[in-house]
């Protein structure tokens, strides 16, 4: 939980201030005068928060991991592989969320509040909107069920339990249909982004 908690902190907290700290600095003006597209520079921020977190969850597997070791004597290797897979690229979800943000917000705060209670909903909320939504008459039923099917069910990635009671790794094929299911998720917004920074003003 401590490693999952942190992870989201570092994500949102590094990804939030990204272009209001450029407009801010007035450092966006020489980086688009390359020459450098916006897209260019939403697509450069994505990946250098999103490897900053990848390099960060290596370090907290790698401490749990050898913690575990010193503890239980084994560590099954293809779990945590996958337990750092799929949380890499739930990261990545969310860096590309708070990139949207830091486009429609001008504080960074703001952003990153925002951007953390919706995911923390998502995580313990997102996969019970389907049983609350039978439970409503129409048309709030069919709201509910839509925003149920939109947002993204980062849940999904939460595979904690492989490395923390030692289980069999879950299905390949799982963990390659997760990955695209955040990929797309992560271009969605990143090309959100991307429309909604083309028509802003620098200034």
């Amino acid at each position: 939980m401590l490693i999952w908690i942190s992870a989201l902190v570092i994500a949102v907290g590094t990804s939030a201030r990204q272009i209001p700290s450029e407009r801010e600095n007035r450092t966006v003006f020489p980086l688009l005068a390359k020459p450098i597209t916006r897209g260019q520079l939403i697509a450069g921020k994505f990946l250098g928060c999103w490897l900053a977190c990848g390099l960060a969850l290596i370090v907290f597997y790698l401490f749990f991991g050898v913690i575990s070791v010193s503890r239980e004597h084994q560590l099954p290797m293809a779990s945590y592989f996958q337990a750092l897979w799929l949380h890499w690229w739930m990261l990545g979800v969310v860096v590309a969320m708070a990139l949207l943000g830091s486009v429609l917000f001008a504080a960074p705060s703001s952003n990153a509040t925002i951007c953390l209670l919706l995911i923390l909903g998502i995580l313990l909320l997102g996969r019970h909107l389907n049983k609350v939504a039978v439970q409503l008459a129409e048309p709030m039923s069919t709201v509910v069920y839509v925003v149920y099917f939109a947002v993204p069910h980062l849940e999904l990635f939460d595979v904690r339990d492989l490395v923390v009671h030692n289980w069999d790794p879950i299905n390949w094929l799982v963990c390659v249909g997760a990955t695209f299911y955040a990929a797309a998720y992560a271009i969605f917004f990143l090309f959100a982004a991307w429309l909604v920074f083309r028509r802003q003003p620098l200034v």
